[in-house]
């Protein structure tokens, strides 16, 4: 579904990214993980169009998108929940889902997508008409979630979804995670809580410093040496 091939992307001449490649098949869930500052989030701006890479080519369904703007890579079916949630506190729980489905012009469309995550997400549903800036930080990252989602995409990429939650949230949006895989969706996931994205993933990639270093099934890079001594404290 999802492939990247030798990209290289800067910042300001600085190099995050070096001949960075993996791929994302349909229907699976797979985890970038590494420590802050080893350059996942930039992968995602990357396939999302916030940046361009230098070298190398992006590909979806196909496709060559790394000169895309963003709009029209959510158009294609990529949604990107960016790190930090990003809502628009100001506006209610509504406004923001519905924002999440400008490339939806259908309103049947958008009703029936709107229901669906109501169902994923109750608690959503109950607090459509307060602001989002007043919800938890559990309910805001659902919500941002939730928004995209609205787009229908084919692919979710989630940049550090666990960030600044509790141990008992963190499982929770994990098991969602899970069920939103289940409905069809394939995931890629960025994450430095290590050994929960292993766990869920189908594969993984280990990034240090901008390069890819290790990759495989969730459950072999949870058993390999190196991530068992940088990640898991083992």
């Amino acid at each position: 579904m999802l492939e990247v091939k030798n990209i290289k992307v800067c910042y300001d001449d600085v190099p995050a990214l070096h001949d960075v490649s993996f791929e994302v098949r349909e229907g699976e869930i797979v985890s970038i993980v590494g420590s802050n500052g080893a350059g996942k989030s930039t992968i995602l701006k990357t396939i999302s169009g916030l940046l361009h890479p230098v070298s190398g080519e992006i590909r979806f369904e196909g496709e060559r998108i790394d000169r895309d703007p963003p709009y029209a890579i959510v158009a294609k079916g990529i949604a990107h929940v960016p790190e930090g949630r990003r809502i628009f506190s100001r506006m209610t729980v509504l406004e923001n889902l519905l924002l999440g489905a400008y490339t939806r012009k259908s309103q049947e469309e958008r009703a029936e997508t709107l229901e669906r995550i109501f169902e994923l997400f109750p608690i959503l549903k109950e607090r459509r008409n307060q602001r989002a800036g007043t919800l938890s930080g559990g309910e805001q990252q659902m919500l941002a979630i939730a928004r995209g989602l609205m787009s229908r995409p084919k692919l979710l990429m989630l940049d550090e979804p666990s960030l600044g939650l509790m141990p008992i949230l963190v499982t929770k949006l994990f098991d969602t995670i899970r069920r939103i895989n289940e409905e069809g969706i394939t995931i890629l996931l960025v994450e430095q809580n290590v050994r929960e994205a292993l766990e869920l993933a189908d594969r993984a990639y280990v990034l240090v410093t901008g390069n890819i270093v290790l990759e495989g099934t969730g459950r072999e890079l949870l058993e390999a040496e190196m991530v068992k001594k940088a990640y898991l404290g083992m």
